[in-house]
């Protein structure tokens, strides 16, 4: 098994605390993702393994056990256990050892793969991946289907509406493959949606802000209103004041996996003033604040 040097892939040192670690992979995996990099088998496998190193040294246990172990860090528990005397054989051959000075490559080599006269070899699940994955906030409003790149394979997998920012899903087996036939890992997919120019969500509620004329808000009347489900009709009541809020209730975003159950829509109006006014214009206003007083 070829050594990878994690520290050198996220390009950061020995050193380095969980913050940088955490920042130097969100940097690398925008950078490779496999969305923006559909045709480069390079760009792939980088990707592949960016996530295999945030996966060892974001998590402290494993990442000590790297630090100790090297590339057969994922046995050391088999190998810490040779050196409390635990009865091993090798070749048909019984003995006990503390494996002082022993090379742990070359324990694990004649342990688990090259030696003839050994009948079991023990199988190890395969490594877990971490993925990011960035959809818009109108992705997330439907359900629909993205295709991945995972190992070299394309892989579709159906991402249901409501999501949230931050959710994290599991595809069961598509992480690394399993050691002498054992299961593969996982692959772990974090979600991140992307902030909308328009909507804010909170929850399963969406906050939008809609501007209306001054004349709409002083007599009342009809808007028409774009929310991410589509138009509607929506009554002005007269005399609104600047920044009323008014609660549309199950016109927000869907509940994740509760399919016909949405949040709330939260309109707040913005009064528009009229500008550019002609003289006619200025003294209806004049008339009109002089019957106010």
């Amino acid at each position: 098994m070829e050594f990878i040097d994690y520290y050198q892939i996220l390009g950061v040192s020995k050193n380095a605390s969980e913050e940088e670690i955490k920042k130097a992979y969100r940097k690398l995996a925008r950078k490779l993702h496999p969305d923006l990099n559909p045709n480069d088998k390079e760009a792939n496998k980088k990707f592949q393994q960016l996530n295999e190193a945030n996966d060892v040294l974001s998590d402290p246990e494993k990442r000590k056990k790297y630090d100790q172990y090297g590339k057969d860090w994922k046995h050391s528990e088999q190998f810490a256990q040779s050196h409390q005397g635990e009865r091993t054989y090798r070749g048909g051959q019984e003995f006990a050892g503390d494996f002082e000075g022993s090379d742990f490559s070359e324990f694990f080599s004649s342990l688990f793969g090259n030696t003839g006269s050994r009948r079991h070899q023990t199988q190890f699940r395969g490594q877990d991946y971490n993925s990011e994955l960035q959809l818009s906030l109108a992705d997330a409003f439907t359900t629909h289907q993205q295709t991945l790149s995972i190992n070299g394979k394309n892989v579709r997998i159906t991402i249901p509406a409501g999501i949230e920012n931050g959710q994290v899903i599991k595809l069961k087996g598509y992480g690394a493959p399993g050691i002498n036939g054992g299961p593969g890992g996982d692959l772990y997919i974090t979600f991140s949606i992307k902030p909308d120019p328009r909507y804010k969500r909170s929850g399963n509620d969406l906050h939008v802000t809609q501007s209306i004329p001054l004349y709409t808000a002083v007599l009342g009347g009809e808007i028409t209103l774009e929310t991410m489900a589509g138009k509607i009709k929506l009554k002005i009541k007269p005399e609104t004041q600047n920044l009323t809020k008014t609660r549309l209730k199950g016109k927000g975003f869907p509940v994740y996996k509760k399919e016909g159950e949405y949040g709330d829509l939260y309109v707040s109006y913005n009064i528009e003033l009229p500008t550019g006014l002609n003289e006619k214009e200025k003294a209806l206003f004049m008339e009109l604040a002089s019957l106010r007083k």
